[in-house]
C-alpha cells in the first residue's frame, strides 16, 4: 500500500512539473508573440490582396492553401533553423533580428512614401493578367507563401530572441506554439475579413428584419474602411516594432545612446503626466521608436531601389515583383 501511495505521489509530482512546463510555454509564447505584432499585423493586411479578383467560392480554399504553406514555413523550415541558431550560433540572432527590424522599417516607410508620392508606383502586386484561372490561383498562392516565408522568418526570429535561456525542448515547444498560434490568428482573421462583405451582402438582401438588413448594409460599407484601418495600423506597428528592434540591437552592440535618450525623455513625460505613468512612458517610447523606424526606412529606400533590386535582377533575371 505504501508503495502504491509513493507511486501516486510521484505521478502527481510529474503532473505538476508538466503543468508548470505547459504554463511556462504558454506564457513565453504569449510574450514572444506580442513582440512580433508588427509583422503579424502586416501579414494579416497583405494576405487579402492575394484573393482579390477570384470567385467568392475560391477565396477560402486559397486562404487555406496559403495557411498550410505558412504552417510548413514555420514548423518545417524556420523552427529547426531557429533551434540550430540558438544552440550553435546564438550570436547571430541579434544580427538577424536587426536585419528583420530594418526590413520592417523599410516596408513601413515604403508604404508611406507611395502614399505621399503616388506617381512613383511600386508594383509589388501586379495587376491580374488574363489566363487560366487554375494557373493564376497556383501563381498567387505560391507568391503568397513566399511572402509569408519572409514575414514568418521575422516573427520566428523575434520570438526566438524573446525566449529566456532554457532547454532545447522548451524552446522548440514555445516556438511551435508561437508559430501555430500566430498562423491560426492571422489566417483566421483573413478569412473573416475576406468573407465579411459576403455575409453583409447576404444579410442586406435576405434579412427578414429591417435591422438585420441595415446591419448587412453597414458591414458592406464598413469593410473598405476596415481594410484601410488595418493597413494603417499595420504600417505604424511595423515602424514601431522595427525601430524598437534596431534601437535595442544597437544597445546590445554597445551603442546605448539612442535607447538611453528615448528612455530619459519617456520617463520625464510620464512623470509630468502624473497619471497612467506606465502607459504614457510606453506611448512616448513607441512614438520615438516609430519615428526612428520611419527615418531609417526612408534612408533604406534608395539602398533597396538603387543597389539591392539591380543586384537581384542580375542574379535571378527577374524583377522582385515577378517573384510573386
Amino acid at each position: 500500500m505504501s508503495g502504491l501511495l509513493a507511486l501516486l505521489d510521484d505521478v502527481a509530482g510529474i503532473a505538476k512539473v508538466a503543468a508548470a512546463s505547459v504554463d511556462d510555454v504558454a506564457a513565453q509564447a504569449a510574450k514572444a508573440g506580442a513582440k512580433a505584432a508588427g509583422a503579424v499585423i502586416d501579414d494579416a493586411a497583405v494576405t487579402p490582396k492575394y484573393v482579390h479578383g477570384f470567385a467568392a467560392a475560391r477565396e477560402l480554399p486559397i486562404i487555406w492553401r496559403i495557411a498550410k504553406g505558412s504552417f510548413k514555413n514555420k514548423l518545417l523550415y524556420l523552427l529547426p533553423a531557429g533551434l540550430l541558431l540558438s544552440q550553435f550560433a546564438p550570436w547571430l540572432i541579434p544580427l538577424l533580428l536587426m536585419l528583420g527590424g530594418a526590413y520592417l522599417c523599410f516596408e513601413g516607410a515604403e508604404k508611406i512614401y507611395h502614399v505621399l508620392w503616388p506617381h512613383h508606383p511600386h508594383e509589388v502586386f501586379p495587376e491580374d493578367k488574363p489566363g487560366d484561372p487554375a494557373h493564376l490561383e497556383e501563381e498567387k498562392a505560391a507568391g503568397a507563401i513566399k511572402t509569408d516565408f519572409i514575414l514568418s522568418a521575422e516573427i520566428m526570429t523575434i520570438a526566438l530572441a524573446e525566449i529566456p535561456p532554457s532547454n532545447l525542448w522548451m524552446e522548440a515547444a514555445t516556438l511551435a506554439v508561437v508559430g501555430i498560434g500566430i498562423t491560426v490568428v492571422v489566417y483566421g482573421s483573413v478569412a473573416l475579413i475576406v468573407k465579411a462583405d459576403d455575409v453583409g451582402l447576404y444579410l442586406a438582401e435576405n434579412g427578414r428584419l429591417s435591422p438585420t438588413r441595415a446591419l448587412g448594409r453597414g458591414i458592406v460599407r464598413a469593410m473598405p474602411w476596415l481594410m484601410k484601418l488595418l493597413s494603417t495600423v499595420g504600417t505604424a506597428a511595423m515602424l514601431w516594432v522595427g525601430g524598437s528592434i534596431i534601437i535595442h540591437g544597437l544597445g546590445e552592440l554597445g551603442w546605448h545612446g539612442p535607447y538611453d535618450w528615448i528612455h530619459h525623455i519617456a520617463v520625464q513625460v510620464a512623470d509630468a503626466a502624473k497619471q497612467a505613468h506606465g502607459f504614457v512612458e510606453w506611448a512616448v517610447t513607441a512614438a520615438f521608436d516609430g519615428v526612428f523606424g520611419l527615418l531609417l526606412g526612408f534612408a533604406l529606400i534608395p539602398l533597396a531601389t538603387k543597389v539591392i533590386v539591380p543586384l537581384w535582377e542580375k542574379m535571378t533575371g527577374k524583377k522582385p515583383a515577378d517573384a510573386h
